[in-house]
């Protein structure tokens, strides 16, 4: 059985899903029945997820939409028409608005990326070699014969294992 979806909002089972497609980009948002009602989801004079995501701000002057980007004059009403920012500065402007909107939406504020498995291995494979070959140089201008013989040993083990991997 497939994991139930979590309310962004606080974590209980989703029972209302909501998509909105602003700009040819879908925003989704999914939340239990309580932080829908709660978030006047259930309205029926309508609202958009710009507004739902909007009402979490702190910063009061924010929540009443006087807040303006220097750089662009780009408002929070600007935002709630157009589902994006003006212009890079914008984020720092309304970054009190933005945390917590993209704290519910994604579980955090930072990106973390992630890393396919075969390049992980293939870049784990690459640093041991690296290693290993100024291991080498150290042991020979050491003389330590049987350690550069080792590294040597070494060296061709990741070497074919390199070339065994298929590269993509």
């Amino acid at each position: 059985m497939a994991n139930p979806l979590k309310c962004d909002l606080c974590s209980k089972p989703a029972t209302v899903h909501l998509t909105q497609i602003l700009n040819n980009k879908v925003h989704k948002v999914d939340m239990c029945e309580a932080c829908a009602q709660a978030k006047g989801v259930t309205d029926p004079s309508g609202f958009s997820l710009a507004d739902l995501l909007l009402k979490a701000s702190l910063n009061p002057e924010l929540a009443e939409g006087k807040a303006q980007c220097e750089q662009c004059g780009f408002t929070q009403a600007d935002f709630k028409k157009q589902g994006r920012f003006g212009c890079a500065a914008c984020y720092e402007t309304f970054k009190d608005m933005l945390e917590p909107m993209l704290e519910g939406m994604h579980k955090g504020t930072s990106h973390s990326g992630k890393v396919p498995q075969t390049a992980l291995a293939r870049k784990s494979l690459h640093d041991r070699l690296s290693k290993l070959e100024i291991d080498l140089s150290a042991a020979i201008k050491s003389e330590r014969y049987e350690d550069a013989a080792r590294a040597r040993d070494e060296i061709n083990h990741a070497k074919q294992a390199i070339d065994q991997k298929p590269q993509r």
